[in-house]
C-alpha cells in the first residue's frame, strides 16, 4: 500500500496546481487600472506642458518679428523736410512712418508704412516706392491701401495697440498737435544765414509702442529711436 500512497502524492503535485481566485484577479485589475490612470495623467501633463512651451515660443517669435520690423522702419525714418509733413504720425491704434528705401542699383526712394490694428490683428501696410514729395503727400493723404500697397499681417489675437512719440523739448505725448507745434518751432529757429543748408531738426526722436493681447497678462512695451 505504501507505493500506491507515494504515487497518489506525486500525482496531486503534478495535476493539483492551485490557480488565481476571483478576488486576486479583481485586485490585480484594480492595481493595473490605477497604474494606467496615473500613467495617462503623467503623459497628459507632459503633452500639455510641451504644447504650452511650443505656443509660448511661437508667440515670442511673432512678437519679436513685429517689434523688429517696427525698429527697422523707425530707424529708416525720413526727416520732416523730406516727408513734407511729420514723418512719424500716431493715433487711433495706428502708427505711420515715412521711411527711406535703399536698394542696390536704384536711387533712394521714400515709402509710407502704416501699422494698423484691424479685427484683432496688427497689419503692416507699405506703399510702393515714392519718387518725390508730391507722391508722398498723396500717399499720406489717402486712406486707400489697395493700389500697389502691400499688406502683411504680423500678429493676431491683439486687443490694443497704443502709441506715443517723444519730442526732445516736451517729452512723451500722444497728441499730433504737439508734433506740429514742434515742427513749426524748429522751422522758426532755423537761421539760414548762420546754418546755411542745415536740415530741419527732427520733431520726433522716439516712438513707444505698447501691444496688448489675450495671451499677455500686461501689454508689452518697446521704445524705438527715430532716424538712428
Amino acid at each position: 500500500m505504501k507505493p500506491i500512497a507515494r504515487s497518489d502524492r506525486r500525482a496531486r503535485g503534478r495535476h493539483g496546481t492551485r490557480g488565481f481566485t476571483l478576488l486576486e484577479m479583481l485586485i490585480a485589475i484594480a492595481i493595473l487600472a490605477v497604474i494606467a490612470v496615473l500613467s495617462w495623467r503623467g503623459l497628459d501633463s507632459v503633452i500639455r506642458a510641451r504644447a504650452t512651451i511650443t505656443n509660448a515660443m511661437e508667440d515670442e517669435r511673432v512678437i519679436a518679428q513685429l517689434f523688429d520690423q517696427m525698429r527697422i522702419d523707425a530707424r529708416q525714418a525720413a526727416t520732416d523736410d523730406e516727408a513734407g509733413q511729420p514723418a512719424v504720425q500716431i493715433g487711433n491704434g495706428s502708427l505711420q512712418i515715412v521711411r527711406g528705401l535703399f536698394a542696390p542699383g536704384t536711387p533712394p526712394r521714400l515709402q509710407v508704412v502704416r501699422y494698423r490694428l484691424s479685427d484683432g490683428r496688427i497689419v503692416r501696410y507699405a506703399s510702393p516706392p515714392l519718387a518725390n514729395v508730391g507722391e508722398v503727400r498723396r500717399a499720406l493723404s489717402s486712406s486707400d491701401t489697395t493700389g500697389g500697397w502691400s499688406a502683411i499681417p504680423l500678429m493676431g489675437g491683439v486687443g490694443s495697440l497704443a502709441t506715443r512719440v517723444y519730442i526732445p523739448e516736451k517729452g512723451w505725448t500722444t497728441r499730433m498737435s504737439d508734433v506740429l507745434s514742434q515742427i513749426n518751432q524748429n522751422d522758426n529757429n532755423l537761421k539760414v544765414p548762420q546754418l546755411g543748408n542745415a536740415p530741419l531738426s527732427r520733431a520726433v526722436t522716439g516712438v513707444q509702442v505698447a501691444v496688448g493681447a489675450r495671451n499677455l497678462q500686461v501689454p508689452i512695451t518697446r521704445v524705438f529711436l527715430v532716424g538712428e
